[in-house]
């Protein structure tokens, strides 16, 4: 198996370049490893090109939100029956709007479901970043050239959207809206279905060939089960074949069953609830250790985003303590930055709602919540502005 060449992937209209890239890697003739054009070129480690999977058609960055990043390795089958199984869902296929960027996996789906369904993708330009009114107009654009019309975005980008009203028009337009790259709270699911929005939730990784399920329940394609550790773990025809150079933590996170399924063990815990679906409580190594009680940070920012209602948004992290250990520590951006909020507020109005070890013993009030990835949380970098906080 030929190893993946590096493909930098521009961040400007010159995106849609890659296009033959991916449709030859899809046909098996170049594996490709994308990154982000002007960043470091991607490095891994000596590894026997005879130990690649047959058929691999990407090597793709994970987020490092658990650590350095690793290299996913992704087969033209896995990627190709991810995008099928989402146009059967979603109702067939139809144009994409690229609006993430092209280097992650989220992007690059958006880029293989076009070439997999035979449609040319449209672009927002995101070299100055992503506004409402910019997506209004690539929207345009899509609405005027195709019978279904989708797009998938981060949550982030779906609160500014609800927040401006050619935003929330545009994504009206939309016969499906996939939202996933990190937790999106309930009320804002709520907000947008509730204006007419098509939104479909979607949880996934690199590893499983972006999101995988979809409103709690599998892709055809996909299943899971929750271990006996709380861990989701999932399976199918998109879970990668593992990690390129990295054969222990492949080892670790990657297994075959007697039955020839790929199953990948992830690092969220979660629970299948009473009409089966899927919810996922959060990251294992965000669990907050407080006086030898296990908080879940997702429990605590699912309970702030419903009753707090000064709050834009939260993430929830543990920050050292000398009594405790560990002490539950809510970042929240303010709906009126004029506004003041306390850790005796946030207790006050969740009293009865949250046990005690649960209830926050710190706020820190940010203008933004620093984002790292797609759209995902940076917790270490909240964690650093707790401590200068303190």
């Amino acid at each position: 198996m030929l190893p993946p060449r590096p493909l930098p992937v521009p961040a400007g209209p010159d995106v849609l370049r890659i296009l033959a890239d991916l449709e030859a890697a899809l046909a098996g003739h170049s594996p490709v490893m994308p990154y982000a054009a002007g960043q470091a070129h991607p490095v891994v480690g000596p590894h026997d090109p005879a130990d690649l999977p047959d058929g691999l058609a990407l090597a793709v960055g994970t987020s490092g939100s658990t650590g350095r990043p690793k290299r996913t390795m992704l087969t033209a089958a896995a990627l190709t029956a991810s995008a099928t199984a989402t146009h059967a869902v979603l109702g067939g296929s139809g144009t994409w709007l690229l609006a993430l960027p092209g280097h992650h996996i989220a992007g690059l789906q958006v880029l293989i479901r076009s070439l997999v369904g035979g449609t040319s993708p449209s672009l927002l330009d995101l070299r100055d970043g992503f506004t409402a009114a910019a997506f209004a107009r690539a929207a345009d654009a899509v609405r005027t050239s195709a019978p279904r019309r989708y797009t998938a975005l981060v949550p982030t980008q779906l609160g500014r959207l609800l927040d401006d009203r050619a935003g929330l028009e545009a994504l009206r337009s939309f016969d499906g809206v996939l939202v996933g790259g990190a937790a999106t709270p309930q009320a804002m699911a709520q907000q947008a279905r509730g204006a007419g929005v098509a939104l479909t939730l979607t949880y996934g990784m690199s590893e499983t060939a972006g999101g995988c399920v979809y409103d709690g329940l599998p892709l055809p394609v996909t299943r899971m089960h929750i271990d006996n550790d709380r861990h989701v773990v999932l399976g199918g025809d998109t879970i990668a074949h593992g990690y390129v150079a990295e054969p222990q933590l492949s080892a670790d996170a990657f297994s075959t069953d007697a039955d020839g399924v790929r199953w990948f063990r992830t690092d969220d815990l979660g629970h299948i609830d009473d009409e089966g679906l899927l919810v996922v409580d959060g990251r294992a190594d965000d669990v907050i250790n407080t006086g030898g009680v296990k908080v879940t940070p997702g429990v605590v920012e699912d309970a702030i985003a419903r009753h707090v209602h000064d709050v834009a948004d939260v993430v929830v992290v543990g920050v050292p303590d000398r009594e405790w250990g560990e002490v539950v520590c809510a970042a929240v951006t303010l709906l009126d930055p004029t506004t003041h909020v306390t850790a005796a507020d946030l207790r006050s109005r969740l009293s009865g709602i949250l046990p005690d070890a649960a209830m926050p013993k710190r706020v820190v009030v940010l203008p933004a919540i620093p984002l790292r990835g797609p759209g995902k949380p940076d917790r270490a970098a909240i964690r650093l502005a707790a401590d200068r906080h303190a």
